[in-house]
């Protein structure tokens, strides 16, 4: 894999964990407020971090469609308040399989507990 897809991936990782809790999005059921663009997109907690981190083609339906972060957030309890959405949106003329490889490089690197089938390295 080339270095700048590592750069990118790694760049991504720092926005989706590092962007500050407040400045992420509130869950909502229409989550107008995250574009209909394609990109990548974790659940984040306020205390515990990184919970979920995914693709999407189209980020808001992804979204509104319903999520197992959703269903997972409320079995271990945690207040919706406390759960809320970064996202990096790319760009649609990218390359079809970036995505792909992105998630795939950044859930290496971060291992979010609700994501049960992480990618291995080949």
């Amino acid at each position: 894999m080339p270095d700048s897809i590592q750069q990118e991936a790694r760049q991504i990782l720092d926005t989706l964990a590092f962007t500050p809790f407040d400045q992420c999005h509130p869950l909502s059921h229409e989550f107008l407020s995250i574009p209909a663009t394609a990109g990548l997109y974790a659940f984040r907690h306020l205390t515990e971090g990184l919970l979920y981190i995914g693709k999407a083609k189209n980020l808001r339906d992804r979204l509104r469609g319903g999520h197992k972060a959703f269903l997972w957030g409320w079995l271990d309890r945690y207040d919706p308040e406390d759960v809320r959405i970064a996202f990096v949106t790319l760009n649609q003329w990218q390359k079809p399989g970036l995505l792909y490889e992105l998630e795939t490089l950044i859930l290496q690197a971060s291992n979010p507990p609700y994501n049960v089938k992480i990618p291995r390295e080949v």
